[in-house]
């Protein structure tokens, strides 16, 4: 288990929840918060898994937006669980183009942090 992604998921997960209660307006709560969500995806799989996932943002990305398109044809609904709240929170029910845009602004900040990662382990820069 690697403590410091744990601790970095716990943190973005408190900001994520301080989003979703105290944010009002529009650009944080709909847009930085759809940026951190990968990242608190990430962060959370990088807690438990020791070996490297050269293309996990990928994965992260293809995920939420196969979320977000799951939103578009009200996926909650279809399974059933549109009567469920918490269901409705997880999965969402408004289709955004631009959330899939934010999740792809979080995914590739993944990459470059990976890239960056990478070359300070082995001496670089």
């Amino acid at each position: 288990m690697n403590v410091k992604y744990l601790c970095a998921f716990f943190v973005l997960f408190a900001i994520e929840a301080a989003i979703a209660v105290f944010a009002k307006d529009n650009f944080i709560r709909d847009h930085l918060g759809d940026v951190l969500i990968v990242v608190l995806i990430y962060c959370f799989i990088k807690s438990f898994v020791s070996s490297e996932i050269k293309l996990l943002w990928l994965y992260i990305f293809a995920f939420a937006a196969l979320v977000e398109v799951g939103q578009y044809f009200h996926l909650v609904d279809l399974l059933g669980l549109g009567e469920y709240k918490l269901a409705r929170i997880v999965f969402g029910t408004t289709f955004d183009m631009g959330d899939i845009v934010c999740y792809f602004a979080g995914c590739l900040g993944i990459y470059l942090f990976e890239i960056a990662k990478r070359r300070f382990s082995k001496g670089g820069i």
